[in-house]
């Protein structure tokens, strides 16, 4: 960043020159990464994890629960949890590419950031959503510049990447979306039981799922806790179990060659006519056909964030 240089004008040079076609690129500072897009985009079926996604040009929106948050270089998305989702790309060219990064959050910082502070996590009586749109502040944009700006220091990133990063979650905390960070971070609250269930849905997802034993689990009563699952990723526990299960199924037929039964019996699926039937409703085509259109495609993968 030059004297005279905004914080946005910063991270736009910066993302646009280290990334010049359209794709998702991790950087080498640990939880972030920078994406292009060089047109508009129908909506693609992803996964966001506990990250905020600011846009540096264009602007995107994410779709989550039928529900539409649009986003640009005044607002940013967050996200409290690892929520399906659908991404979007609403305002893109080749001349004013879409560009814009992730920056995953960590809890842990969250949570000793919270413990330092005068206000410590408490209970809120309203679940707020695992998602949302807030305002992006110049405190935030100084500090994310920052960030950017060490990956033409490599031998600094060590030392001053990890200060940079808590002030980022540090702004977090002090903008219009404290409160959604808050509540996944207060151990006695419903989020961080919800948060604990996804975690273990993610390494059991193959498992035939009984809310009653997941909710025990995370000591919450089976219907408060299908009540708080929905409020904060708009599924219910087992809708998100199936979107689990038929993405990475798809990332077994696409990556590792599994032909569509193995890979529905892989993923926990007894029937593989029921399982093609559900993979039609979510990704708009048959295995076969939706594999063969993604391998036509130089360069896609499964899309997993932003």
């Amino acid at each position: 960043m030059t004297i005279n240089q905004t914080p946005l004008a910063a991270l736009i040079q910066a993302i646009g020159s280290r990334i010049a076609t359209p794709g998702d690129y991790p950087m080498p500072i640990p939880g972030l990464g920078f994406y292009r897009r060089d047109k508009p985009a129908t909506p693609v079926v992803c996964m966001v994890e506990p990250c905020i996604v600011l846009v540096a040009q264009g602007e995107k929106r994410m779709w989550v629960g039928g529900e539409g948050y649009p986003y640009d270089a005044s607002r940013f998305l967050v996200t409290s949890l690892d929520i399906p989702a659908n991404s979007e790309v609403l305002l893109a060219s080749a001349q004013q590419p879409c560009l814009g990064l992730t920056f995953k959050l960590d809890l842990r910082i969250l949570a000793e950031l919270i413990a330092q502070s005068e206000m410590p996590p408490k209970r809120e009586r309203e679940v707020l959503k695992g998602v949302g749109i807030g305002t992006v502040t110049e405190g935030m944009l100084a500090s994310f510049a920052r960030l950017v700006a060490l990956l033409d220091e490599p031998e600094a990133i060590p030392i001053l990447a990890p200060l940079i990063q808590r002030e980022i979650h540090y702004r977090l905390l002090q903008s219009d979306q404290s409160g959604r960070l808050r509540q996944i971070c207060s151990i006695d609250g419903h989020g961080y039981r919800i948060a604990k269930a996804i975690d273990w849905l993610k390494l059991n997802y193959a498992t035939a799922l009984r809310v009653d034993e997941l909710a025990a689990r995370v000591q919450m009563s089976a219907a408060t806790f299908h009540h708080h699952f929905r409020q904060l990723t708009a599924m219910s526990p087992l809708q998100y179990q199936k979107w689990l299960r038929l993405n990475e199924a798809r990332r077994l037929m696409l990556n590792e060659h599994q032909d569509v039964s193995g890979a529905a019996y892989t993923v926990g699926y007894e029937s593989p006519s029921q399982f093609s039937r559900e993979y039609g409703r979510l990704f708009g085509d048959s295995p076969k056909r939706d594999i063969a259109a993604l391998r036509g495609k130089a360069g896609v993968s499964v899309q997993s964030t932003n």
